[in-house]
């Protein structure tokens, strides 16, 4: 018997799926841009087709979509830049940077600016030097992220050279009374409370802290969090808390080990860790003498960074309220750039607690002499 043919479809009824082509990316899902948007797929068929009857609100909303999910937008659709704003950031190997430049580059983009992310590298260029390269470029304004406004030994006339330039700024982790300008911090010191809180009610009082130098805002705010805590919970001398259960270290995967090493010595069962990159160092440390985390020992980090959920084991960390604080330094600088300064205030974000698998109950052996 002859094979029959297989069926043909015809061309009305093959199915496919909902789709736009945008310039330079291929076809982009009206699917997923809907439901980046919020909004229903015939409402992004309008707003790209460029039809009437759409309200502004939303019309941004799909085009804010096309740009987070990397689809460049029809060409009737685009706009001019409002301009250039640079970032500023120390390093991107701690991946907190990375995150913060993510929400703040999506923030700028949406309100029509052209993020340029500058970044300090070892032997490279300064923070002096990349601002300078900034203004020469005309950009509308700058957000610095952990620079040189955190570190209590730097000069801060620097900030006001800038301002005398016209070029507005905000300063995010870290706080100088001396710079008329925005801050945008999270609550370092209530970080520290909800930490030693957790790990007291897992039933530890040898809990040590392990940061960076002392020289910098955030690390002072930690050591004034932990300090009251350990003083309320357990009733111990402050002195004693700065001198025996403190170590400053660096804010390093190994500098995290360095430090933990010193507090282990000192008989703590749990560290508290001013970033995760230090709490992996930390964890790292407690392995080294053959104790397990955390049925022997409990680390918790500082930060909440990509991929922390996924480490070995899976880290208990105190969030970075990182959208919030993005978002609100973009919203003070334009309004700087608009010509509606923000007062010379910090705007403060409260942290959360993420408790995970890497704190656990005390093990039953004795506290550092003095405490518990």
């Amino acid at each position: 018997m002859p094979q029959q043919p297989a069926e043909r479809v015809p061309a009305t009824r093959r199915p496919r799926a909902s789709a736009v082509r945008t310039e330079g990316t291929g076809t982009a899902r009206l699917a997923d841009i809907a439901a980046q948007a919020g909004v229903s797929e015939a409402t992004v068929s309008r707003v790209l087709n460029g039809k009437p009857g759409v309200a502004d609100a939303t019309r941004q909303s799909v085009l804010a979509a096309l740009d987070v999910l990397g689809y460049e937008r029809p060409v009737r659709l685009r706009r001019g830049s409002a301009g250039l704003v640079g970032l500023i950031t120390p390093e991107l190997e701690n991946p907190i940077f990375p995150a913060l430049a993510q929400v703040i580059g999506q923030a700028l983009t949406r309100q029509g600016y052209t993020p340029v992310l500058a970044t300090q590298t070892p032997g490279g260029s300064t923070e002096d030097e990349l601002t300078g390269m900034l203004v020469e470029r005309g950009v509308a304004g700058i957000i610095f992220v952990s620079g040189l406004h955190a570190d209590t030994s730097a000069d801060m006339s620097r900030y006001e050279r800038l301002r005398a330039r016209g070029v507005p700024f905000v300063l995010v982790d870290g706080f100088s009374p001396g710079v008329r300008a925005p801050f945008i911090s999270p609550d370092d010191r209530a970080a520290m409370h909800l930490a030693v809180t957790h790990l007291a009610s897992l039933g530890h009082t040898g809990i040590g802290l392990a940061l960076g130098p002392v020289r910098f805002v955030p690390v002072r705010r930690k050591i004034e969090g932990f300090v009251d805590a350990m003083r309320g919970r357990f009733g111990l001398d402050a002195q004693d808390v700065t001198g025996r259960l403190v170590q400053h270290s660096l804010f390093t995967l190994e500098g995290g080990r360095v430090a933990a090493d010193a507090l282990l010595d000192r008989g703590c069962t749990a560290v508290v860790c001013a970033s995760d990159m230090m709490a992996l160092g930390a964890i790292r440390a407690a392995r080294a003498r053959g104790l397990d985390v955390p049925g022997e020992v409990s680390v918790v980090g500082f930060d909440d960074s990509t991929l922390i959920a996924f480490t070995d084991p899976p880290l208990t960390t105190v969030r970075k309220p990182v959208p919030a604080m993005g978002q609100a330094a973009v919203r003070a600088l334009l309004e700087e750039i608009g010509g509606t300064p923000a007062p010379h205030s910090e705007f403060v974000f409260m942290p959360e607690l993420v408790v995970r698998g890497s704190t656990a109950s005390a093990p039953v052996r004795a506290a550092p002499e003095g405490m518990g």
